[in-house]
């Protein structure tokens, strides 16, 4: 993930010590800690929360300043040492080499030509810092005995890998000097900027991910200060904010889910030299190779040599790329804003609207998507509309009968409308809707795209105003063709146009494209935005040990945030192939989402 490094690179060493008691420091951490583990703010208190709470950090950073260690150089000056490791542990260096690719930052540039499908990428697992060798380091005694670090592999690794980049005979160390002195991500962000975020989809999970983040620093700052099993850790003498962001942030841009050596259960990884590609629009075409233990990559397509070797990160919106990845993806074909849609319990027809959602697998409430693309919803949503502006006869159709259950599969198909008026009234409901949602920003498009225009806007601001920009795009694109699908199906009824009607031998014809597969069959593609608070031990969940590592696509930066919320599984039904990489596996084709910045 070629990230545009602009400073110099963190690194291992002794720092100088700044001029602060050990006891004003506890005190300052434990109110940071207090602060962070108080309950939820009340609605519309979420930036003032947040404003106390990096007043606190930068309280604490002041006083840290000058502590936190680095290398001497640049990253650049570590990628020839990077390489040849690589080769001395067995990963494949020929194919390419590390370039400065501008405005995407560094990347994988091919040294030859390079055909489509073709096996030019792999990196051994003992090259891979992992949450097992976390298990196996330094880290292992506090491991065993804190529950945070068992249940959060996340947070375990970035922990690895302050540690490892502390320790001068880390077998690591040629990786982690290559890595970022910093990054885009929010948890960068100066107050201004992150202001730019207000009113957006993505304000509540930068606000998240800023707080947890503090949290978890000064819960671990006070572990390896107090508790037995931390007093060997090389952090005990420096562990300042910026050195825990610095650790958040490459983990969270990097991480990705790898099968276990006896390929029983998943754990969380970094793979070096793999992470520097940069990301582009395609296929998935990654996965772990169990007999040959090692992490593969074929090319997306055919490289001419001296390009620049692209990978795809899957199908993430902006908000998520700019959240946890810390860029935005000008030609983002999966980008999407969230819509929560439910039938109230209050409504007389409640009961018979959530029996017909039940039977298509949907629930009666749920976030949905607006996707930018032509028509703006999916198969899932449109069902989802035409249940929630069904009359009760309507509805009966749909419940009783000898096909009632056939008619089921048609409720996600555009062909098959439950009748003109369900039509005009579901697109007349959007239309309202994403008309309402547009109302909530403080800012109009033209005005963003004003500000775009400015030459000293900063990176980081640049970044905000474009997502914020996206969001209102993809809305009134959404308004646009909810007003057209409304006019169309107000004169297919005022012409008394005769209603498609489902047969069954039209079962066919539900079985072809993918927005006409039966909407019982599919996985609702949007998750429940709940955020799971991670540091609350009742609520913590463990990671995915028990998950099925045939089931695990390798994708850059993928898996749980470390704010504890679960990113959304871009390739989640793409599959880690247990033996060599299949250029023609269609478990490896599926078309995702993209990002920019890969080999940050």
């Amino acid at each position: 993930m070629g990230k545009k490094s602009r400073v110099k690179t963190q690194k291992s060493g002794t720092g100088a010590t700044a001029a602060v008691s050990p006891k004003e420091m506890m005190n300052l951490i434990s109110e940071l800690l207090q602060k962070c583990s108080s309950a939820a703010p009340s609605p519309g208190k979420e930036w003032e929360e947040y404003v106390q709470i990096r007043a606190l950090v930068e309280k604490i950073r002041k006083k840290q300043k000058g502590m936190s260690v680095s290398f001497e150089g640049t990253r650049e000056d570590f990628f020839s040492e990077l390489m040849t490791w690589g080769a001395e542990c067995g990963a494949s260096c020929d194919c390419f080499e590390i370039s400065n690719f501008a405005d995407e930052g560094y990347g994988l540039k091919a040294a030859r030509d390079i055909k489509a499908e073709e096996l030019f990428l792999w990196i051994p697992r003992k090259m891979l810092m992992t949450v097992e060798s976390a298990k196996d380091s330094v880290l292992g005694p506090l491991y065993s005995q804190d529950r945070i670090l068992q249940a959060m592999g996340n947070v375990t690794l970035a922990l690895h890998l302050l540690c490892e980049r502390s320790n001068p005979s880390s077998p690591w160390l040629p990786y982690i000097k290559t890595l970022p002195a910093d990054y885009d991500t929010p948890l960068y962000f100066e107050e201004e900027e992150v202001r730019h975020l207000l009113a957006t989809q993505a304000i509540q999970d930068v606000l998240s991910q800023y707080k947890n983040t503090a949290r978890q620093y000064a819960y671990f700052y006070k572990v390896i200060q107090t508790h037995p099993n931390a007093s060997k850790l090389p952090l005990k003498d420096a562990f300042t904010f910026d050195d825990y962001r610095w650790a958040v942030s490459s983990v969270m841009t990097r991480q990705n889910q790898i099968p276990t050596a006896d390929g029983s259960r998943v754990t969380l990884a970094l793979i070096p030299l793999w992470d520097m590609c940069n990301h582009t629009n395609g296929l998935i075409t990654t996965g772990y190779n169990l007999e040959d233990d090692r992490c593969e990559c074929v090319a997306l397509k055919d490289y001419k040599e001296g390009e620049q070797i692209y990978i795809f990160y899957g199908t993430r919106s902006n908000a998520e790329f700019v959240i946890h990845n810390g860029f935005f993806f000008e030609d983002n074909a999966h980008d999407r804003v969230k819509i929560k849609l439910g039938v109230s319990k209050s409504e007389r027809l409640y009961a018979m609207k959530a029996e017909v959602l039940a039977r298509a697998g949907i629930p009666a409430s749920s976030i949905f998507a607006l996707y930018c693309s032509e028509p703006p919803i999916s198969a899932q949503l449109l069902a989802f509309l035409r249940v929630f502006c069904m009359t009760e006869e309507e509805l009966r159709d749909y419940l009783v009968g000898d096909h009632a259950i056939n008619k089921i599969f048609t409720l996600g198909n555009t062909e098959f409308p439950v009748s003109w008026e369900n039509e005009i009234k579901l697109w007349t409901f959007l239309e309202t809707r994403a008309a309402l949602l547009l109302k909530t920003y403080k800012t109009s498009s033209e005005e963003d795209r004003s500000m775009l225009e400015k030459p000293d806007l900063s990176l980081h601001s640049r970044i905000a105003i474009k997502l914020r920009l996206a969001e209102k795009e993809i809305l009134e694109r959404a308004v646009s063709c909810c007003r057209a699908k409304r006019l169309h199906f107000q004169k297919q009824l005022d012409e008394g146009a005769p209603l498609p009607l489902y047969e069954e031998s039209d079962i066919a014809l539900l079985e072809n494209a993918d927005a006409k597969l039966p909407i019982i069959l599919r996985k609702l593609e949007e998750e429940d935005e709940s955020v799971q608070e991670e540091m609350n031990l009742a609520q913590i969940k463990p990671d995915a040990a028990c998950v099925d590592s045939s089931k695990t696509p390798v994708l850059n930066g993928q898996c749980k945030d470390l704010n504890g919320t679960q990113e959304d599984p871009p390739g989640g039904d793409a599959v880690v192939k247990e033996s060599k990489v299949e250029k023609h596996d269609p478990s490896t084709k599926r078309t995702e989402g993209e990002p920019k910045d890969g080999g940050k």
